[in-house]
């Protein structure tokens, strides 16, 4: 997913992904450990949307903080 499309969302919706991506990590993570695992590329694109989701959720605190 697209940064410009994360800063349309609440950070609650933000923080909601945030926790369905740590979870996808995690199950591919075991998978990997398990030799289960067929699309390795999986993991690296979603530790990156993490954090782009967890970058969004910065700049978003940190422009209410400002105003």
């Amino acid at each position: 997913m697209k940064a410009a499309d994360m800063t349309t969302k609440t950070p609650e919706q933000l923080r909601e992904q945030l926790v369905a991506l740590k979870k996808e990590a995690f199950n591919l993570r075991f998978q990997a450990a398990t030799g289960q695992l067929e699309n390795t590329a999986r993991i690296k694109a979603v530790r990156r949307d993490a954090a782009r989701v967890k970058t969004v959720l910065n700049q978003k605190a940190a422009q209410a903080a400002a105003n």
